[in-house]
């Protein structure tokens, strides 16, 4: 690891300031969200700085503090002293959560190609580059980093991991191995058309999927290290927010320009269980003489009808909004990825 204003840090800023730029190279951002993260800024920022050393096209890094209280903000400052234009500060009023962070540094990036990583250091910057070069190879329009060989405690983090990779994988049909590594390379296009709210940041490769092919998404398997200073904001209580937010995951990949189709359905399949067992129950009556009056049954039946009603009403008052909402803000229901027009057919005479 380079020290701060040793010859070999100084010379490594002065060549990412004035060496040539490649054309044919893609412009690149590096985003990276950090809260009460002190003792990681300066070692994180070196790291990243020796491992775009080589780089040949513009980059920028953008250091986002997600209102931090141990001095964050203060030691980042006093690095860009120091560190050259490539790498800016963003501040937050206060501390709105990893996925409002990531989104201010993406709303924040001008490049081409934008990299998101954790600021704890466990991501290796060192794999940025390899990625972006499996991501122009491959045609690809989101690489996802994949912590194969996974640096942290078993119960807090790696079982939590995997029981909400799997739930994901299942429920949105965009299966990875590793849905939260923070080391995932876009091209800008692709996710800057992704808003992120609320602790959206775990299915960014499935909100992608909304502006690209779940083809254009693939994985790679990057170096993780264990985390050296600071603590984890993660535990087993990720799993059950998991579970809240990957109701609105599924709702919106599947159903965003359809919602009564969604409501409609569970309405329908309440309408006719009620239905059936109100048929029942008026048979039992009217045909064997039974008295139903006290029998559990006909509340459910009446409940399911009710609930039917109303789901079916919630389902035509989604699809109004739906469509005010399309019409009025000129959103697309879809996005186009190539137009090629072909030659007329006719030959000059």
């Amino acid at each position: 690891m380079l020290s701060r204003g040793s010859p070999v840090w100084k010379a490594t800023v002065r060549n990412m300031n004035h060496k040539p730029m490649n054309k044919d190279k893609r412009s690149l951002s590096i985003v990276i969200p950090l809260y009460n993260e002190k003792d990681n800024v300066e070692p994180m920022i070196e790291a990243v700085h020796t491992a775009v050393n080589k780089y040949t096209a513009s980059w920028e890094l953008i250091v986002v503090d997600d209102g931090s209280v141990d001095g964050t903000p203060e030691k980042v400052k006093s690095v860009l002293e120091t560190c050259g234009q490539n790498v800016k500060l963003v501040s937050l009023h206060r501390n709105y959560g990893q996925t409002a962070a990531l989104q201010a540094g993406i709303d924040t990036a001008k490049n081409e190609i934008i990299a998101t990583l954790d600021g704890d250091l466990q991501n290796d910057p060192g794999d940025i580059e390899r990625l972006i070069d499996r991501l122009e190879r491959d045609n690809l329009d989101l690489i996802v980093g994949w912590r194969k060989d996974r640096k942290d405690k078993l119960l807090l983090r790696k079982i939590p991991s995997w029981i909400a990779n799997f739930i994901i994988g299942r429920v949105t049909g965009v299966k990875l191995h590793d849905y939260g590594c923070g080391l995932k390379v876009y091209r800008a296009e692709i996710i800057k058309n992704v808003r992120l709210y609320g602790e959206m940041h775990r299915f960014i490769p499935a909100w992608s999927t909304l502006s690209t092919s779940p083809y254009k998404i693939a994985e790679e398997v990057v170096t993780h290290h264990p985390r050296k200073f600071g603590k984890s904001k993660y535990g087993l209580s990720r799993t059950f927010r998991v579970l809240f937010d990957l109701l609105s995951v599924f709702f919106f990949m599947n159903f965003r320009a359809k919602p009564g189709y969604f409501f409609g359905t569970i309405g329908l399949g309440f309408g006719s269980v009620g239905s059936l067992i109100l048929f029942y129950l008026s048979y039992v009556k009217f045909f064997l003489g039974e008295d139903i009056g006290t029998r559990p049954l006909l509340l459910v039946g009446v409940v399911f009808v009710i609930a039917s009603i109303q789901l079916l009403t919630t389902g035509v008052l989604a699809e109004f909004l739906s469509r005010t909402y399309f019409e009025s803000a000129n959103v697309k229901s879809y996005v186009v990825g190539e137009i090629k027009e072909g030659g007329s057919g006719k030959k000059n005479k």
